[in-house]
């Protein structure tokens, strides 16, 4: 069960790999845009979904953004995430909505490494998501989570990071407060342990990422980064060690 579920896993995060370039392009612009509606061209970008491409005239085509090998890049990564986190929690019910899940977060580490930003469109709708499909998720037989305990480690790592924003606003975006809410709700659903650890490893990961950069003299000590990816490698890494344990 576990297997066939882990191979379904990966054929959907290849496919929603593969249709995340253009919304990645679209998302990927200064904080002052919502997004983009045209290509560098001019041309309008039709739709969301789908390679980062456009053609402009008969047997001509336009590529921008990520597009070609990042595609593939980013169909693997989603792929290989999706598989994990179902072999982890299949087949408890759970295991569904971080699955189906999973791109979205693909989607917010390419545009936040691209412009250092989370968009509020995809933040805030994702929080919302993860504490309504968990929901659901705990009134299936078989959930080994606790929805109560989802919504407040919501409540409880969207404020830390809030805190730290008001105490270092350079160091610390709005984005990352917000995507703290549904990465919070999805650890705190196997509990105060999983969560203490799946935060923890966020600001590890950050943090060894980080001094890596000043080693290799690629970064000064006020330089920011983009935080978003390693927040959410935490969480999955929480997420996959409360799975396999549950």
């Amino acid at each position: 069960m576990g297997i066939l579920a882990a191979i379904l896993a990966a054929s959907y995060g290849a496919v929603a790999g593969l249709l995340l370039p253009r919304a990645a392009y679209r998302l990927s612009v200064p904080p002052e845009e919502s997004w983009r509606a045209h290509c560098p061209d001019g041309h309008p970008i039709p739709g969301w979904l789908g390679p980062a491409r456009c053609r402009p005239a008969p047997r001509r085509e336009h590529r921008y953004g990520r597009s070609g090998s990042g595609a593939v890049t980013a169909a693997a990564v989603t792929a290989g995430l999706c598989a994990a986190l179902a072999a982890a929690a299949a087949p408890r019910p759970e295991a569904a909505v971080f699955v189906a899940l999973a791109p979205v977060l693909v989607l917010l580490a390419l545009v936040d490494l691209a412009v250092h930003r989370l968009p509020d469109v995809l933040t805030l709708p994702l929080a919302a998501a993860t504490a309504g499909l968990l929901g659901g998720a705990a009134l299936l037989p078989g959930a080994a989570g606790s929805w109560r305990l989802a919504l407040l480690g919501g409540g409880a790592l969207g404020a830390a990071y809030l805190v730290l924003f008001l105490i270092n606003p350079a160091g610390m975006g709005l984005g990352d407060v917000k995507l703290a809410l549904p990465l919070g709700v999805a650890l705190g659903w196997y509990g105060w342990g999983v969560w203490m650890v799946g935060a923890f490893l966020g600001f590890l990961y950050g943090a060894l990422y980080g001094l890596g950069l000043l080693l290799r003299g690629r970064a000064t000590r006020k330089q920011g980064f983009a935080f978003g990816p390693f927040m959410t490698a935490g969480a999955l890494t929480g997420l996959l060690l409360g799975g396999f344990g549950a």
